[in-house]
């Protein structure tokens, strides 16, 4: 199993919506970042831990848990020309973004960036890192056990 830290910002989907989705499971669409992409495409797996993460907002953090609930699959927002996720350079026989489905292992009290900056155990996570804008990154199995002790899971 390996872990991840997925960002979304709340105004698009939050962990609120993820609550209250049928299912309490959501498409992880709009990633156009090649990399991040082929986090999902190549390396994410069935029942792997996410760190639902709230970014672009007043107290960006981890929001809650959840996990990769679907094998990677086209992103049908690269294909309607009224998505800010539209790709004109994408077809459906050769579709350029994917997107897992994400479902919800349970909402946690938020861990606040900020308090996540002040904790040596969790220095090494690529979130924290200058220049870090990734949406999607590996999180490593001691800043997963860090974050799950944080939040008493």
């Amino acid at each position: 199993m390996a872990f991840w830290l997925m960002k979304s910002e709340p105004a698009e989907c939050s962990i609120d919506d993820l609550v209250a989705a049928p299912k309490q499971t959501v498409p992880w669409f709009g990633v156009r970042n090649y990399q991040a992409r082929n986090f999902m495409r190549d390396q994410m797996r069935l029942g792997d831990g996410v760190l639902f993460y709230h970014s672009s907002c007043p107290e960006p953090g981890v929001a809650g848990l959840a996990e990769v609930a679907s094998a990677p699959y086209p992103d049908a927002t690269q294909f309607d020309p009224a998505s800010p996720y539209y790709d004109p350079k994408s077809s459906r026989d050769a579709p350029r973004w994917l997107l897992v489905d994400v479902k919800l292992r349970r909402k946690t009290p938020l861990l606040a960036l900020k308090r996540m900056r002040e904790l040596p155990q969790l220095a090494t996570m690529i979130l924290l890192r200058p220049g870090n804008r990734l949406s999607i990154t590996p999180v490593t199995d001691a800043e997963w056990r860090a974050v799950l002790d944080l939040l008493k899971a």
